[in-house]
């Protein structure tokens, strides 16, 4: 049996104000082709299908496209949900759809009843989905003396094993657990939404001991934290802190005797990301940075002082520029603070140029320079009457 190890679609998600759901349709392309051309059984997705708790009309249509592509193609499906999914409206119509060979589970209820799929006579797989437990949701219905989401992890995979006993009574089973949290060890990024503060959302990743395999979902990089627990990470980039990362999902075999081979599978962006840094005209003539003329960009200026009209000239060679930053180069002992460069002020109009040099970082103009000192005279003659 092969499954395909994915998580944190996503779907509906803009990046820095861009639409994504074009992006998003080629990853359902690729994804029905994996499926097709490496015989997948089951896919998993672990949390996060949409970015919002209530997505567009189009954006659930996207879903229902892949489902329905993805069983066409051969595979079932087993879905959690994630910390952006609304668990209630993502699960509906759970055990009519499953007949169709999707396995949803969003409901508390669900935690200890797994999706199975046989291999041999007496061999089975067990898929067990723990959807995003929040912890002072779900402390009380789960028995918890503490509102944590180590807590409630730990209640949570405690019935999965109290199922998983009872089964390996009447036949051999292999154990799947699907988890949408951050495991200890795992590395972030900047584009998925803290699940608690000061990192108090982080679960101990001797919690999932005793497991064939565990796929996780939360955090958007594709890791490896132990030889069977995984993070498959999102399919697309939703932040440029994911620039280097690879896209993809885990290939996980399993046969008699247990998981066997686990291979990655990569999948190539619509669109690439880069980030540059450096002087503007640099940036705009120089050849090495080709290849960002066609990728979404992330630029950080260094010029000593903020260029005039730099998104329009940074587009006219980058056209997906999206960030603009401001770092500018000083030499050693040349930086001053704003109240030192006023306090040295020679006069009024000094002032004013002095201020919207602090709030542009760029000098006024002579053009500028004149305006201020013309109308600062105009005030003054004014105020003598004269």
């Amino acid at each position: 049996m092969r499954l395909l190890h994915t998580s944190d679609w996503h779907l509906g998600r803009s990046f820095h104000g861009v639409g994504m759901l074009e992006a998003q349709r080629l990853f359902v392309d690729q994804l029905e082709k994996t499926v097709r051309e490496e015989n997948v059984d089951v896919v998993l997705i672990a949390g996060d299908v949409y970015d919002r708790a209530l997505p567009g009309v189009d954006v659930v249509e996207l879903f229902d496209e892949a489902l329905e592509r993805i069983t066409v193609a051969g595979a079932q499906v087993v879905v959690s949900s994630g910390n952006h999914d609304s668990a209630v409206r993502l699960g509906f119509g759970g055990k009519l759809i499953e007949r169709g060979g999707v396995h949803l589970r969003t409901r508390l209820e669900d935690i200890g009843r797994p999706a199975v799929f046989r291999i041999d006579e007496g061999i089975e797989v067990a898929v067990y989905g723990v959807p995003y437990l929040e912890p002072r949701m779900v402390a009380d219905p789960l028995n918890c003396e503490s509102s944590t989401h180590t807590a409630v992890t730990a209640a949570a995979l405690d019935q999965i094993r109290s199922d998983l006993r009872r089964r390996r009574t009447q036949s051999i089973v292999h154990s799947v657990v699907m988890a949408h949290t951050f495991a200890s060890g795992g590395v972030g990024s900047d584009s998925e939404r803290e699940l608690s503060m000061g990192g108090l959302g982080v679960v101990p990743l001797n919690l999932f001991e005793g497991f064939d395999y565990v796929a996780l979902g939360h955090l958007h990089g594709q890791q490896q934290l132990q030889e069977r627990v995984r993070y498959s990470g999102s399919p697309l980039a939703y932040s440029f802190s994911e620039a280097r990362q690879s896209k993809g999902a885990w290939l996980v075999d399993i046969d008699e005797g247990g998981v066997g081979e686990i291979q990655p599978v990569k999948w190539a962006p619509q669109r690439e990301l880069a980030i540059l840094r450096g002087p503007i005209a640099e940036l705009i003539t120089a050849p090495e940075h080709a290849a960002a003329e066609n990728a979404w960009c992330q630029v950080t200026l260094t010029d000593a002082e903020r260029p005039h009209q730099a998104m329009e000239r940074l587009r006219a060679r980058f056209p997906g520029t999206l960030v603009l930053a401001f770092e500018p180069s000083r030499n050693a002992g040349e930086e001053r603070t704003y109240s030192e460069r006023i306090a040295q002020a020679a006069d009024d109009a000094s002032i004013c140029c002095g201020f919207l040099e602090h709030v542009r970082q760029r000098s006024a103009s002579t053009e500028e320079a004149a305006l201020f000192a013309e109308t600062i005279d105009a005030l003054r003659a004014a105020e003598s009457g004269a």
